[in-house]
């Protein structure tokens, strides 16, 4: 069975909106290796609508070793108004969506990822179907902005991996204990 991955880039403070626009003074080569592999780890990527439709406009016209990762992927997208999921190897969920993840995590043998789409995230936690937690931390407080831990119930997690990077990034991954 392959487990539930939230890989997600935040502020100090948790904001988790629009990272392009904040973080590539703290990215290096180090940080994008190790973000290769995590990839590289992955069988399929879940995606909410807006980021999605983000992913979908970006990649397909681009070209080396990630534009085929990400174009190639199996792709699961979670939306109620998307009429279809156009990109390549892409799967539209509309409706019943913990039961179609928890599927999902059946047919998969490594890691479904997530990447942004925080209200799926909020959705999926409440299910009890996130098993990890892959945050990229950057030292920097924005002070607004989305936070993915907003209007979150009480979760409590446990620290499995932490790595620090020259620009002071901090990985850190959790996985949720259950209670």
């Amino acid at each position: 069975m392959g487990k539930l991955q939230v890989a997600e880039f935040l502020t100090l403070d948790g904001v988790m909106e629009a990272p392009d626009t904040w973080n590539g003074p703290f990215m290096n080569g180090e940080i994008g290796a190790d973000i290769g592999g995590s990839l590289s780890q992955c069988d399929a990527l879940l995606y909410g609508r807006v980021t999605y439709e983000e992913m979908a406009t970006a990649w397909p016209s681009r070209e080396g070793e990630m534009a085929d990762f990400f174009n190639s992927i199996p792709k699961f997208v979670v939306s109620t108004t998307l009429a279809s999921a156009s990109w390549n190897n892409s799967r539209l969920i509309k409706s019943n969506i913990a039961e179609e993840v928890s599927r999902l995590k059946q047919q998969f043998g490594q890691a479904i990822l997530i990447l942004g789409s925080g209200d799926l995230v909020r959705q999926l936690a409440q299910h009890d179907l996130i098993d990890e937690y892959a945050l990229v931390v950057c030292p920097l407080v924005l002070g607004m902005g989305k936070r993915l831990f907003q209007d979150a119930s009480r979760t409590t997690l446990r620290l499995v991996t932490s790595k620090t990077y020259t620009t002071d990034v901090v990985s850190l991954t959790y996985q949720p204990i259950k209670e």
